[in-house]
This record gives C-alpha cells, structure tokens and sequence, in this order.
C-alpha cells in the first residue's frame, strides 16, 4: 500500500512540476476556411497574419501601421501538428519590442478581427495576407 502511495505522490509531484513549463508555450493552431483554406491562428482562434513588405526577420509595419495591425508575440510557441517548432523565432523590432516570426517573417494580428475565425484582414491592400503553412513562405 505504501509503494502505491508513493508512486501516487511521485507522479502527481512530476505533473505538477511539467504544468508550469507547459504553460510557458502558447499553441498556435491550424484553421480553414472556405474561400481561404487552412491558416494559422494564436491559441484563441485569432487570425495571424505577415505583410508582404516585411523582409525576413525585419518587420517594415511601423507607427500608424501597428494601430492597424499589432504585433503577435509570445515567448515560447507550442507548434501545430505538422509544423515544427523551429518555424517559429522572435525578433527584435526597430522600436524595441519583440515580435514572433513564423519562417522568418513576423506575424500580426489584424484589429478588425473581433472574434475567433474573423479573416477581415486577408488580400487587404493586396499585401496583408493569412499564413498557409503548406505554402509559406510563397515563392
């Protein structure tokens, strides 16, 4: 009885000490849509963008730029099935802030986007696009 007690204890003590690290990853999920296919989104379900102007690891939305469309960015990402985590990095902006890249090119939320599965920023401009990770980046 005292060993089941014990291996009890053992395994609830490494589960307790897994959920922090655990909870320093965001997952960043796969969605689709008719129309657009499948894109990445941020644990919630909000659309994650890139801008085409930007270079890679180089982000060229500044100012007024980021009212429309504030930087994504977490510290550790939890990478969708089929995605490895290394396609994600960080960068430092020119403004200090950082900002998470997905293959290079940072990602940005779009602020018409209201509710999980909104892509209101997609073909905006025709330089604002959704992340198909099949395909990304486009060549």
């Amino acid at each position: 009885m005292k060993k089941i007690i014990l291996i009890l204890l053992g395994i609830i003590l490494l589960s307790a000490s897994a959920g922090p690290a655990a909870a320093d990853h965001h997952a960043v999920k796969i969605a689709a849509r008719d129309g657009i296919g499948q894109y990445l989104t941020d644990a919630k379900g909000m659309t994650l963008y890139w801008f085409k102007m930007d270079g890679k690891n180089q982000s060229a939305c500044t100012g007024d730029c980021l009212e429309k469309w504030p930087v994504y960015f977490r510290e550790g990402i939890a990478a969708p099935p089929g995605v490895d985590t290394s396609d994600f990095g960080t960068i430092t902006r020119a403004d200090g802030r950082k900002q998470t890249t997905f293959r290079s090119f940072p990602l940005y939320y779009f602020f018409k986007d209201k509710d999980p599965g909104d892509t209101f920023g997609q073909g905006v401009k025709n330089v604002w696009y959704v992340i198909d990770p099949a395909s990304f980046p486009p060549k």
